[in-house]
């Protein structure tokens, strides 16, 4: 940045607003918490964001666009549509465990409601997959669900059930990590979530002895993703 040069307001409390989230947590959300942060008056908040629910709901959508971008971006395809499915679900997990803060906000499982102004979480939760950017976030799922059908290697099928079902799991399994339910999330990952993933995939329709390949295939491409939470 030149000498003189300006930060936009509103990035700097968006910026703090994600940084202030995962250190301490949804309490940290308030307005005078956040604008004190950075020199601000809570006025400013108003100005960019029509208050904390504006804010919030912005921290929301950019974290989607980020969850999505980031899946995109370290999961090339390959030959291989069940090896680029399963490398997608270790990006998936990576990012979740590197922002389990924003993850919770994101998805309704934390004070998701209060924050954003819904009278419930079940409420905030499902705003969250009918905006367009967690349609979008979804999308990369369920187009690697497709080419995964349309390659023969699942039954023949609606894609989004099978891609909710393997969001199901993941999430499931990612909610209780970032509980704590596990300790150890890598020995849990070897454990629970692998034999889980390669049934599930089995269950859909592949041979566990191609879906054991893939899954080799992705996990060394991406060797020890999980273990960065």
């Amino acid at each position: 940045m030149t000498t003189g040069e300006a930060i936009d307001p509103r990035d700097r409390l968006l910026t703090t607003a994600f940084r202030l989230l995962e250190e301490q947590g949804p309490a940290a959300l308030r307005a005078r918490t956040l604008t004190a942060e950075i020199g601000m008056s809570t006025m400013a908040l108003y100005t960019h964001f029509g208050g904390m629910p504006g804010l919030v709901e912005e921290i929301v959508r950019e974290g989607l666009a980020r969850f999505a971008a980031h899946v995109r971006s370290t999961t090339p395809e390959t030959d291989d549509p069940m090896e680029h499915l399963l490398a997608g679900g270790i990006a998936y997990g990576e990012f979740a465990l590197r922002n389990p803060q924003l993850y919770r906000l994101m998805f309704g499982v934390s004070d998701s409601a209060r924050l954003r102004g819904f009278a419930s979480e079940a409420d905030a939760g499902s705003a969250t997959w009918t905006m367009a950017e967690g349609v979008d976030t979804f999308s990369v799922l369920l187009q690697s669900v497709e080419r995964v059908i349309d390659d023969g290697r699942f039954y023949p099928q609606d894609a989004t059930a099978a891609a909710t079902q393997i969001l199901s799991v993941t999430h499931g399994f990612l909610l209780m990590a970032i509980g704590g339910f596990f300790g150890d999330v890598e020995r849990a990952t070897q454990d629970v979530m692998v034999p889980l993933t390669i049934n599930l995939m089995v269950g859909l329709g592949d041979k566990r002895e191609h879906v054991e390949r893939s899954l080799a295939a992705a996990v060394a491409n991406r060797a020890g993703a999980w273990s960065a939470a």
